[in-house]
């Protein structure tokens, strides 16, 4: 796959996808609908599969105030769309020329002129162009115009009816529900970073950590979770993590700490990614360092049950 940053001056082989258009956070169930829509097309139609999404997210411009909601790094967004197959993965900037575009302009200039799209797969609820006037039935009618096909995913909802959708996977992981949020996206929501030094006083008791800044990620509900952590080489390594604030021993801005099970490398500045598996308890504030450790050991045994039940 290959990531394209921009829309203007592409080279012919970066042109003339069949694309799936959308912000794709997540790249949930609903996402990969659109996105199957576009691989459809492709096929047919014999181009490239293409997906389009913005950086910045146009929410971090029209609502910078806002709490922090993302549910991927660039990473693992483009790792999970390469998954799917996607050829090209366009990266527009979401900048001022892009955030006045009209609904037209934006088919216009960067779909048809920049882009040379030969299809676009949008899902229903989708808006584009400033004052987010565009639609599907707009872009259809953009399609006829500029000469591009047009296809238009439906709601995908799961046996309850519930839409899938990012603001659920949002809502799922904030109250402390991580299997909800991973039915919607079909994989474990996970958060990705650089093992940085802390304090070490895990390592000084008896269970050393792996802590990991959650920056810009949506926050999920504060506690303790039984997890899995991908390592740089591709092992998988289950265990036990406290997302928060640590506020027995002094608190933090909001960090993963991982205690990785049967594991005792250096792995320090790497790059891991953790899999939040089961919401065990809340985070808490403990009257002593030895009521806490007592109770951190019934979290990792409680941990090692649920993701290694012959243990």
């Amino acid at each position: 796959m290959r990531v394209i940053k921009g829309w203007k001056g592409l080279m012919a082989r970066d042109r003339g996808a069949a694309i799936a258009l959308g912000n794709f956070d997540g790249v949930h169930r609903g996402h990969q609908q659109v996105i199957a829509l576009a691989a459809k097309a492709a096929h047919e139609i014999g181009a490239p599969l293409g997906v389009i999404s913005f950086d910045p997210h146009p929410r971090q411009i029209f609502a910078p105030n806002a709490p922090a909601f993302r549910l991927m790094r660039p990473g693992q967004q483009a790792r999970a769309l390469e998954a799917l197959g996607v050829d090209l993965f366009y990266v527009l900037p979401f900048d001022q020329e892009m955030a006045s575009l009209t609904d037209r302009d934006f088919a216009q200039q960067v779909l048809h002129e920049g882009l040379g799209v030969r299809h676009v797969a949008v899902g229903f609820d989708i808006s584009f162009g400033k004052g987010r006037t565009g639609s599907p039935a707009t872009m259809k009618d953009y399609g006829q115009e500029f000469g591009f096909g047009v296809s238009v995913a439906a709601a995908v909802a799961d046996d309850s009816g519930e839409k899938y959708s990012s603001t659920a996977v949002r809502d799922a992981l904030r109250d402390g529900q991580p299997e909800a949020a991973a039915a919607i996206l079909g994989r474990p929501f996970a958060i990705e970073g650089v093992v940085q030094r802390g304090r070490q006083l895990g390592r000084e008791l008896g269970f050393p950590t792996a802590n990991v800044q959650v920056d810009d990620y949506v926050q999920p509900r504060f506690g303790v979770y039984a997890t899995r952590t991908r390592l740089p080489d591709g092992r998988e390594v289950p265990g036990v993590a406290n997302i928060g604030v640590n506020p027995t021993v002094g608190e933090v801005a909001p960090v993963l700490e991982v205690w990785l099970f049967d594991f005792d490398e250096d792995i320090y500045d790497q790059t891991i990614e953790t899999d939040l598996i089961t919401f065990l308890r809340p985070e808490q504030k403990f009257s002593s360092l030895e009521v806490m450790v007592d109770q951190i050991r019934r979290d990792a045994a409680q941990a090692r049950q649920i993701l290694i039940p012959d243990f």
